[in-house]
């Protein structure tokens, strides 16, 4: 990964970045313990562990969001206090966040300066940012329209707006949180284009991302974090996924699914010219036919917006439809009147929803009770008018630990979770109610080596059971080596059915495209 320049920088500069004895606790959770780190500068440096490991606290300390409890931070070689973000941007550190912090209803341009105009001239502040703006657009291979809303972009362009704002600000450190837990593969390789290029121009770069593959590909060294301590760092050229996965987790890992081949019954789910309308009056599912069959795992391959989401939605009981959906030979109303999710739940089917945090989780809300939503009328936890607290409580702890939810603090509000933890809490909700069918959506999308072959193991096991599940994901590689049949969606239609054993990767891709066999 090193070339001549990074290691001729490293070895006349001092560390661009340097943290001494960083400590960080919030109440009697200690989220960072005594950590130090240099990061070279002209580098890539990947930052490794598993949820809840301490790295985005870690990061939000570097970037001024919060103070440290003990410790001292180093930029160039110079103590530097960073008691808030603006300093952090003076002193020359930028951050994207796994969850952008873009004003929906603004330009690309608006957002660019907003909180840095040249004065009081918001006129002259725009003519010079578009000139800014055109300028690194060219250098970095950044192109997007300055005058389009931001929310008529895709996220990836999205996410390029992000960069161009730290870029913009003068930032000479990058600090990207999980980049590409919302990107399709194409952009995740236009996203590792543009870092190397700005490593290339002298830039320091912290990544911070739990895909060993991500790590292997880009980073010149990567640090290891596990329960809010640093583990190792090394040169990236000199490790390997196993080890890293190892000093991450603590134990050895499966970096691959194993599963006996299915054992597929009967068909349960029976989905025939399913067409779906959004507000807008676009066609998003345009009359396709699907069964599922209890004891598989049936992938749905596609580049997100291609349908994948609303025919979740549709099964799941809160998008209406036309066509006919058939469970175990009894019709499933499609229009909206008894499509509640409640029914959907009744006839037996569970769904982990894409978005954890607007349609599987209640933010503000207690993670015992979010472990109980939707499931709330169950007899065991409510007897007439009332609910049974205790027994909520204890089954949320159940779970928590069954599941290796960190902190395994039933009390503790959704929001205060990390992306990773707030996924097992919706899983392990969802799975644990036995479904006959389980709709499951990005299931690990964020989520760490470790609970990503927990998560892996407890489909499987559903499966095993004789039970079906429909699974939807961007991570090809996920949908190839979990399904058992793999049906690829591209602008509302089915393109084709696979087998994993009988395709590969660059296959589905191109039916994901749109390519079909005829057509190439």
């Amino acid at each position: 990964m090193d070339n001549a320049n990074t290691a001729g920088r490293q070895e006349t500069a001092a560390p661009a970045i340097e943290l001494r004895g960083i400590s960080k606790a919030f109440g009697p959770v200690q989220a960072n313990k005594d950590i130090s780190i240099r990061v070279m500068p002209g580098t890539i440096h990947g930052i490794i562990g598993e949820n809840g490991a301490g790295k985005s606290t870690l990061m939000s300390i570097l970037f001024g969001y919060y103070k440290a409890d003990a410790g001292e931070i180093f930029i160039s070689g110079q103590k530097t206090q960073i008691p808030d973000s603006q300093a952090a941007i003076a002193a020359g550190i930028g951050m994207v966040f796994q969850h952008f912090k873009l004003v929906q209803n603004f330009t690309v341009l608006e957002n660019v300066i907003l909180g840095a105009e040249d004065g009081a001239l918001l006129n002259t502040s725009l003519r010079n940012a578009r000139a800014t703006l055109r300028q690194l657009a060219q250098e970095y291979e950044l192109e997007v329209d300055p005058d389009a809303v931001i929310e008529d972009l895709s996220v990836g362009h999205q996410q390029r707006v992000e960069i161009l704002k730290a870029l913009y600000r003068q930032a000479e450190i990058l600090i990207l949180d999980e980049p590409t837990g919302v990107l399709t593969p194409s952009e995740a390789d236009q996203l590792f284009r543009i870092l190397r290029r700005l490593r290339e121009e002298g830039k320091t770069i912290i990544l911070i991302t739990h895909k060993l593959r991500e790590i292997m590909d880009i980073t010149d060294t990567v640090s290891v974090m596990r329960r809010g301590e640093m583990t190792a760092t090394v040169k990236t050229s000199e490790t390997n996924p196993q080890e890293l996965a190892e000093l991450m987790v603590g134990r050895k890992v499966l970096l691959r699914i194993e599963k006996a081949p299915a054992q597929p019954k009967d068909v349960v789910l029976e989905i025939e010219n399913l067409r779906v309308i959004d507000d807008a009056g676009v066609e998003r599912i345009k009359g396709i036919n699907l069964n599922l069959r209890a004891g598989e795992v049936l992938g749905i391959a596609g580049v997100a917006g291609n349908g994948q989401s609303e025919l979740l939605e549709v099964l799941g009981g809160y998008q209406p439809a036309s066509g006919k959906i058939t469970m175990n030979g009894q019709e499933i109303d499609l229009t909206g009147k008894k499509s509640d999710g409640q029914s959907r739940r009744a006839r037996g089917i569970a769904h982990v929803p894409e978005d954890r945090q607007s349609e599987g989780l209640i933010m503000d809300y207690t993670a015992w009770e979010n472990v109980v939503f939707g499931y709330h009328g169950d007899p065991r936890f409510q007897s007439g008018l009332f609910m049974n607290n205790a027994a909520i409580k204890e089954d949320a702890t159940g779970k928590m630990e069954r599941f290796d939810v960190r902190p395994p603090n039933p009390r503790l509000m959704a929001k205060n979770f990390s992306g990773g933890n707030q996924q097992k809490i919706v899983v392990a909700r969802e799975i644990e109610r036995d479904p006959d069918i389980l709709l499951v959506g990005q299931p690990t999308r964020g989520v760490d080596i470790g609970a990503i072959e927990f998560i892996h193991k407890q489909i499987i096991a559903l499966r095993d059971r004789g039970k079906a599940i429909l699974l939807v994901s961007v991570e090809l590689d996920e949908v190839l080596s979990l399904s058992d049949r793999i049906a690829v969606m591209f602008d509302g239609q089915i393109m084709g059915e696979r087998l994993p054993q009988n395709t590969d990767e660059r296959e589905v891709g191109l039916l994901m495209a749109g390519v079909t066999e005829e057509a190439s």
